[in-house]
């Protein structure tokens, strides 16, 4: 398999090599906000992922977990239809689903609520124009957290006004249907979109059906002063089928979970999931001066959640706001540009959760009744020098979290809370341009990451108030930089990562989840992109790219025994040693494109003493595509595309360390896609 990924990816580049040369299509530089850097990413001395909308567009685009799985640090997992799982560099450990220990933003505003959950099932991947993500500690400019953040942006019109839309169809019922508008120019920009997606999925009990609208807009006073609004508002229903053991995974790896002993099946039970969020932020800013800026926002977030499980049914009413402000300034001093910011975060959530017997898919009896508050801040400041080739970076964080746990369903009343003292994570920095095209830089990050709220009243229903929070060190070496008149662009990043007081699953027999501390680890890891974009001369091709990306990981538990049993030295579960990806994107001279994605997953630990792995698997994928117009402002495309090619029979979410060996979740066997895109460009002339 892996043969047959290098000559995926470097086969087309031996034949384009050979085609005379004398058009220049170079790579362009981008400019991202990690570390509130606002500079080329050759000046930012960390690993940062990006993602950007032609990456997306490899795909069809129904989610992020193929355009992100292509980046060498990141997996992001599905259950099934709408349930994610989110990892990088191995933070998956601790997450039975959804995503823990990464923080999230979406325009800059947190995304991620005060009990450090993330829905990243509630976005629309067609309103997401460019997710930059860090790996590893960011405490100092974001808060808790020691597997990284994640930094969402919408799309923002320029220069534009479109209507468009867009119809698409696939294997096993899916069906996506988009409707947007674009408008913008100098001092405004406005993009409002509704999207409508379902899926009969791959498995028995695995349907999905989502609505969304979201809209963000800019409104720019003066050359000072500029507002953004950012809403958003999902209706998601989602079937979860549960997890397999091997002998029915086996037998028959689209079958939910089956009944076993007095345990009803998912089917029986109506297992899933229905969310309704509606998330709405405001964000200011303001230039004093040239050399001093601030930026100011606020959000509210209301999620409905109910969840119909094999075990009992969960209500929940979400009711989470907070605000971030940044205030940075700079100044010189003896030819050195010092940068300086500062600020601060405050997160505060409550929710009324309510447990009943599952009678079917419908509450039955009352089980629990608590009243849940949660509350997180941190301040942070980060100091930059930076002269001719050199640039240097300090930052600090300091960060309190506490949560307070109230059962109404107890005479008298039971309070419970827990705090965990304020801690700081500083990071250093230091970048060295080697010259105008090239850099390299270390860095050393401290982390702390407390458990999340889904962590210490964990699906057991147990107040697990002596959990201990994470504590994590990360020291990175890297170069990135552009060769061969910027055509060719390597990011290569070497780091090792020590996390102490791990947080690991665990399931107990009847599948309800409990968290526990274990020990440490350590994480070694090398990650590695390429990106080619050769100067062609052809009649047929207008343009060609090459990509690929390399991870190795060396992760292994440390000083973790348990029930009298060492489990030093294991891999770390859920992990993969070796993820290979690559691809090449086609775009003919007759507005024809193609796209070609390979990745190969090497085996994966289920479990902490290393008895049970998921075997290795290759994914490939095509996507094709003709863009035209009908006229100058009636622009289309149609486009189709498949899904693992080869057919294979893997497991993309699963259940790590889970009671009667129910690991398996099957992810689709091949698939195809089909659709349509048409627009109405108001701008264009005649």
């Amino acid at each position: 398999m892996k043969a047959l990924i290098t000559t995926l990816i470097f086969f087309p580049g031996f034949w384009l090599y050979a085609q005379k040369t004398d058009s220049v299509k170079i790579l362009e530089e981008v400019t991202i906000r990690s570390y509130e850097a606002n500079r080329p990413i050759l000046q930012v001395p960390a690993s940062v992922g990006l993602v950007m909308n032609s990456d997306l567009q490899r795909f069809s685009n129904t989610s992020l977990v193929s355009a992100l799985n292509n980046l060498p640090g990141i997996r992001m997992e599905e259950r099934s239809p709408g349930s994610y799982r989110f990892s990088i560099r191995g933070s998956s450990l601790r997450s039975p689903f959804g995503v823990r220990n990464v923080k999230a933003y979406w325009n800059e505003l947190p995304l991620t609520d005060p009990g450090g959950n993330t829905y990243l099932n509630q976005l629309d991947a067609n309103a997401i124009n460019q997710i930059e993500i860090i790996k590893g500690p960011g405490s100092s400019l974001y808060g808790a957290g020691t597997g990284g953040v994640l930094l969402l942006k919408s799309p923002r019109p320029e220069n534009e006004s479109l209507v468009s839309a867009s119809w698409m169809s696939g294997s096993y019922g899916l069906k996506n249907y988009q409707l947007s508008l674009s408008q913008g120019n100098k001092n405004t920009s406005h993009y409002v979109g509704y999207q409508h997606q379902q899926s009969d999925g791959y498995r028995e009990q695995t349907r999905m059906v989502r609505d969304q609208l979201n809209s963000t807009f800019r409104f720019s006073f003066s050359d000072k002063e500029e507002l953004e609004t950012a809403i958003f508002y999902t209706d998601l229903y989602y079937q979860t089928p549960g997890g397999l053991n091997e002998a029915e995974y086996k037998a028959n790896p689209r079958q939910a979970r089956p009944a076993a002993g007095t345990q009803p099946g998912a089917v029986a039970q109506q297992a899933g999931v229905s969310l309704r969020s509606f998330y709405t932020g405001v964000s200011h800013q303001y230039h004093f001066t040239k050399k001093i800026h601030n930026r100011t926002g606020v959000y509210g977030n209301f999620v409905q959640f109910n969840n119909s499980a094999i075990r009992n049914y969960e209500r929940r009413l979400e009711q989470n706001f907070g605000a971030r402000t940044v205030t940075d300034f700079s100044f010189l001093i003896k030819g050195w540009k010092a940068t300086f910011q500062g600020g601060g975060e405050f997160q505060h959530g409550y929710s009324p959760v309510k447990n009943y017997q599952n009678l079917g898919g419908y509450p039955g009896l009352l089980q629990s009744d608590e009243e849940i508050r949660t509350l997180q801040y941190n301040v942070f400041g980060q100091g930059e020098m930076s002269k001719e080739n050199w640039i240097m970076t300090g930052g600090l964080s300091v960060n309190w979290v506490s949560y307070n746990l109230l059962q109404l369903n107890r005479a008298p009343a039971l309070e419970q809370e827990v705090n965990y003292n304020p801690v700081i994570t500083p990071r250093v920095a230091l970048l060295r341009k080697i010259n105008e095209a090239f850099s390299l830089y270390g860095n050393m990050s401290w982390g702390f990451s407390p458990p999340t709220l889904a962590e210490v009243r964990p699906s057991n229903g147990v107040f697990n108030t002596t959990l201990r929070p994470e504590k994590g060190t990360q020291i990175e070496i890297g170069g990135k930089g552009y060769f061969a008149n910027r055509k060719f662009f390597v990011d290569m990043a070497l780091y090792h990562f020590v996390l102490d007081e791990t947080i690991v699953v665990r399931r107990d027999e009847d599948g309800a989840d409990y968290f526990v501390n274990a020990g440490a680890t350590n994480q070694n890891g090398l990650e590695v992109l390429f990106n080619w974009q050769p100067d062609i001369s052809s009649s047929i091709l207008s343009s060609f790219k090459l990509w690929s990306g390399i991870t190795l990981n060396q992760y292994e538990f440390k000083d973790y025994v348990k029930d009298n049993v060492s489990f030093s030295g294991n891999q770390l579960t859920g992990t993969p040693k070796e993820v290979i990806t690559g691809g090449a994107d086609f775009v003919f001279a007759k507005g024809f494109y193609l796209t070609l994605t390979a990745n190969y997953t090497s085996e994966i630990p289920l479990n902490d003493a290393n008895a049970v792995f998921a075997k290795a698997y290759t994914l490939v994928g095509a996507k094709a595509g003709y863009k035209n117009q009908l006229s100058n402002k009636h622009p289309f495309e149609l486009f189709a595309g498949a899904d693992n090619l080869l057919d294979e029979t893997y497991s993309l979410g699963n259940d790590l360390n889970a009671a009667g060996g129910r690991y398996y979740n099957a992810a689709f066997r091949r698939n195809f896609f089909f659709g349509l895109k048409m627009g109405i460009d108001f701008s264009a002339k005649n």
